[in-house]
């Protein structure tokens, strides 16, 4: 029996995905081999990663001048990966500090770079978006970096900032695909596809093409954004069967309507959550209203010695994962793409069971 899976990633992926995934695992489509078998250069693996690419690109209407890279490392690798490919000759980069994610990539970016944090929320404990006038922007930086939703805190951006000539670069793992982006407005997006897009292993990463030659010259080669553009992301062996995953993910939110379609989903599954919360005093959400993430819903109990009989009793009803992250403790529900509204409206109804008869 399938349980309702909460976790932030690496995350629930739809049944039908997994189904076509193990009926294809001996035997991809007559080739006699499974894809974790295949060469990358082969014509069956160029097909399947030309054709998520493609995907990609109609999902979020990414413009010619952008490049799609599917690579390793993770967002964590792009911490380093992104300041050794768009320093150039520039000595500082912006950073607007949401969150646990975003002191990480402040941390990784000083081995490289001068960092002037732009704008923070760390006096209200990283629980919402500073507002554009704020920003204390620098016009010499490299580029200003954002995360566009905090998974740990559950703080999502609802609007693109406008950073003027100096290029956004947007850390976006943990929504990517839930919703329309204008990309055209992004000099970077990356993100790790263990959210909404696959399994653990596959980076995507989409890059305006005046950006390509920036990179330090201690950047290796299989990170180096315009050797891997040249060579369609096969400069070395890339994660194949992550990208096959990928690839069947992007078909999946293809046949759903889109993004648009995908969105308002996503809308309606987070207001079953926040209801919830919003109607009672025995549970609290922590963020600013308008900077809710719809993806990562942290809560907690009014009484947080309740949390271990919480999540028994949430296990007891086949919902698993939904323990806070160890930084923030508390709850957190991790609704991304594949969890069906049903998972969110059996959490919810748990919810009011357990605050009727603990509260």
């Amino acid at each position: 029996m399938r349980v309702f899976n909460f976790s932030a990633g690496p995350a629930v992926l739809p049944e039908s995905v997994l189904q076509q995934a193990a009926a294809e695992m001996l035997d991809w489509r007559g080739s006699g081999m499974s894809v974790m078998e295949m060469s990358h250069r082969g014509k069956e693996f160029i097909s399947i990663a030309a054709k998520a690419e493609a995907d990609l690109r109609t999902l979020l209407a990414i413009p010619a001048n952008h490049k799609v890279l599917f690579l390793q490392g993770g967002a964590i690798g792009e911490n380093a990966i992104v300041p050794m490919n768009l320093l150039g000759d520039r000595k500082s980069i912006d950073f607007i500090n949401t969150g646990e994610w975003s002191k990480k990539t402040i941390k990784e970016a000083k081995r490289y770079a001068k960092v002037n944090v732009a704008a923070s929320s760390e006096d209200r404990a990283f629980t919402y978006v500073p507002a554009r006038e704020t920003w204390q922007l620098d016009p010499d930086a490299a580029y200003v970096h954002v995360c566009t939703n905090e998974t740990i805190g559950g703080v999502e951006y609802h609007w693109t900032p406008d950073t003027g000539d100096v290029p956004l670069v947007a850390d976006m793992s943990s929504h990517l695909l839930s919703r329309p982006v204008d990309v055209a407005r992004y000099g970077v997006i990356y993100g790790g596809a263990q959210k909404n897009m696959g399994p653990a292993g596959l980076t995507v990463v989409i890059v305006r093409d005046d950006l390509l030659d920036r990179a330090l010259p201690i950047c290796p080669s299989a990170f180096h954004w315009k050797e891997q553009a040249e060579a369609e992301s096969m400069l070395n062996t890339p994660p194949t069967y992550a990208i096959y995953i990928a690839g069947l993910v992007f078909e999946w939110a293809l046949a759903q309507g889109g993004l648009a379609a995908i969105e308002r989903r996503n809308i309606a599954k987070a207001n079953v959550l926040y209801d919830v919360l919003d109607a009672s005093g025995f549970y609290a959400s922590p963020v600013r209203r308008e900077d809710r993430s719809r993806m990562n819903v942290p809560f907690k109990l009014r009484d947080d010695k309740l949390d271990a009989s919480f999540l028994e009793g949430a296990k007891a009803r086949g919902m698993i994962q939904l323990k806070g992250h160890r930084s923030v403790g508390g709850m957190r529900a991790s609704i991304y793409n594949a969890m069906p509204i049903e998972g969110v409206r059996a959490l919810a109804e748990y919810m009011r069971d357990f605050e009727r008869s603990h509260g």
